[in-house]
């Protein structure tokens, strides 16, 4: 009986991944937000459909307190600007948040305004996030986007597109 079982659940198995399509992912370095820093953008897509986007972005901090990307403390930090530390700017939330707060007033944290462009996203097509850039001014897409209060979302959601049509 347990044999007849395993054959069962096996078989099913098999049928069920036979049906389920094929989620492929891109990733690209962009420009979203001025500059000063660099965007890594990675998308999930099944078909043209974006089913999950997480962005991160790295730029030069001052090191206090600030976790700097892996080997900041040996060689490869050796080229960094004189007083300053390559940061993940999603790995610092807090630290970054903070001067968002102090030097902008900002009352978000970077990570939920990122959440907020990641969930925006997640669920549209490739071409439905084409016309929406495309019928929008990159200074108002903030209020497209609930949740979110960065002045950049036009380029977050512009790198996710990017990111979308390098899984296909």
């Amino acid at each position: 009986m347990k044999k007849v079982i395993a054959i069962v659940m096996a078989l099913s198995m098999l049928l069920c991944g036979t049906a389920l399509a094929e989620v492929k992912l891109g990733q690209v370095d962009y420009a979203a937000h001025g500059d000063k820093c660099f965007a890594v953008i990675t998308a999930a897509v099944d078909g043209d459909t974006i089913v999950g986007a997480i962005i991160d972005e790295f730029q030069f901090m001052a090191p206090d307190g600030a976790v700097g990307v892996p080997n900041s403390d040996k060689g490869f930090g050796e080229s960094y600007p004189e007083g300053k530390v390559l940061i993940s700017k999603r790995a610092n939330n807090e630290l970054y948040s903070g001067n968002m707060a102090t030097k902008a007033g900002a009352t978000t944290m970077l990570a939920d305004g990122y959440k907020a462009i990641e969930d925006y996203c997640t669920g549209k097509t490739i071409a439905e996030l084409e016309e929406i850039l495309a019928g929008t001014e990159p200074t108002a897409m903030v209020d497209a986007v609930t949740g979110c209060t960065l002045v950049d979302t036009y380029g977050y959601v512009s790198g996710i597109l990017e990111a979308a049509k390098a899984a296909q």
